[in-house]
């Protein structure tokens, strides 16, 4: 007889998504086996981590190799005024353990590069891309091709909020949505020269946890093949189609350029 995946203490915890047709007891089992690994533990990186945790993620990757600042606090929601200095891996893994010791996590307190992001993603079932600049973003999208794993992907500016879901199950990839950056100098504004409203990481963080529950669960309509953009500013919503370029899904090595 194959012993219960879920414990007594499980079914109740979780008790409010089970009740849930569309997840119920095999849902919540396919989310304990889960592995996701989340790659920037900060604005976006921190809502993710927290509702993946309280869902019931099996398995968390941290990868993050920054350290708070006092400017992180208005919107990096796992960190203190007391954890100024110290690495956000560790303190982000120590808070999402308080807040479901069910949950195992791994800090990856690293930055990560062609040289080891293949080897850091391999053992994820998902990949979610919570960073802030373009150059991981396209490292983590051609890693997730090469290793044919889906990539939840989030990114915000100023009052809007992008979320997609790139490479699920043959999809568009993040190089259909945006082509590679040719210029070396190009970066992301960071929110110290344009600002930030901090509930803004929240909102999209949150949407990005719930594309990665979906895929756990094959519950409803995954973000695969569309890029959902919204301002929190005057309220406007918008789902925009992304073309599925064939030759994107042909990379087979890693590149920092």
């Amino acid at each position: 007889m194959q012993d219960k995946i879920l414990s007594q203490r499980e079914i109740r915890r979780y008790s409010r998504q089970i009740l849930l047709p569309e997840i119920g007891l095999r849902g919540q089992e396919l989310l304990k086996k889960a592995k996701v690994i989340v790659v920037g533990a900060g604005g976006l990186g921190c809502p993710v981590l927290q509702y993946l945790t309280a869902a019931g993620t099996g398995k968390i990757g941290i990868a993050e190799f920054d350290m708070v600042n006092e400017t992180n606090l208005q919107r990096q929601i796992l960190y203190g005024s007391d954890d100024v200095g110290k690495l956000k891996s560790i303190i982000a893994a120590n808070r999402i353990e308080h807040l479901n010791d069910l949950v195992e996590t791994e800090k990856i307190n690293l930055r990560v590069n062609s040289s080891n992001a293949l080897q850091v993603v391999r053992d994820y079932d998902i990949i979610v891309d919570a960073t802030d600049n373009y150059s991981t973003r396209y490292l983590l999208n051609d890693a997730s091709v090469i290793l044919n794993k889906p990539m939840v992907h989030g990114a915000i500016y100023k009052y809007e909020g992008q979320v997609s879901v790139f490479n699920f199950r043959g999809g568009a990839t993040y190089r259909c949505y945006n082509p590679t950056v040719t210029n070396s100098h190009f970066k992301n504004p960071q929110p110290s020269e344009v600002g930030l409203l901090g509930v803004l990481p929240g909102i999209t963080g949150t949407i990005m946890a719930n594309e990665v529950i979906k895929i756990i669960t094959g519950t409803g309509n995954v973000l695969s093949g569309k890029i959902l953009i919204f301002n929190i500013f005057d309220y406007t919503f918008r789902i925009m189609e992304i073309k599925n370029i064939p030759e994107n899904h042909k990379i087979t090595r890693l590149d920092d350029n």
